[in-house]
């Protein structure tokens, strides 16, 4: 499976997340916090007829002159958020695109609503680097073992690691 925006999130949130959904062992049509975030991102497509972009194998929430727009319904995993993003970026960049990242969260529990990043040559060199761990993580026989924190709870895939 190609390298998306969705497994670099996965990559940071939890490696068995990312392996299972990298194996296409997908489990997300039963969470009802994927239903919220797909729905959030429909009330935005109404909202704004063409706001969402597919390039390649990557689906943009939204494009203007200086920001590319990632909306998250949660700030529970920002990290996972900015390195999407950051990805994102980087195939605008290769597409000869340049902007800034925006990160715009509906609902906020620690932080503010709006984050901006910005792709240097530092984040792209960790870039590349976790896009081939990815890649080796994708190709492993077996899943990483289950991380067992708090945030599995709300999981997708958590009666695939629990039950």
């Amino acid at each position: 499976m190609r390298v998306n925006g969705t497994l670099v999130n996965y990559y940071f949130h939890c490696k068995r997340q990312c392996w299972l959904h990298g194996n296409r062992i997908n489990l997300e049509d039963n969470s009802e916090d994927v239903r919220i975030g797909k729905a959030i991102h429909e009330i935005k497509k109404e909202k704004n007829k063409s706001t969402e972009i597919s390039i390649d194998n990557i689906k943009i929430d939204k494009l203007t002159q200086e920001y590319l727009t990632e909306v998250k319904k949660s700030d529970a995993d920002i990290e996972a958020t900015k390195w999407q993003t950051l990805f994102y970026l980087k195939i605008l960049r290769e597409k000869g695109i340049e902007r800034k990242g925006k990160l715009e969260f509906t609902e906020k529990n620690k932080s503010k609503s709006i984050v901006i990043v910005e792709l240097d040559d530092k984040k792209l060199a960790e870039l590349e680097e976790i896009t081939k761990n990815i890649q080796k993580l994708l190709i492993e026989e077996e899943a990483p073992q289950v991380i067992n924190k708090p945030k599995c709870k709300k999981c997708s895939y958590f009666e695939y690691c629990y039950i």
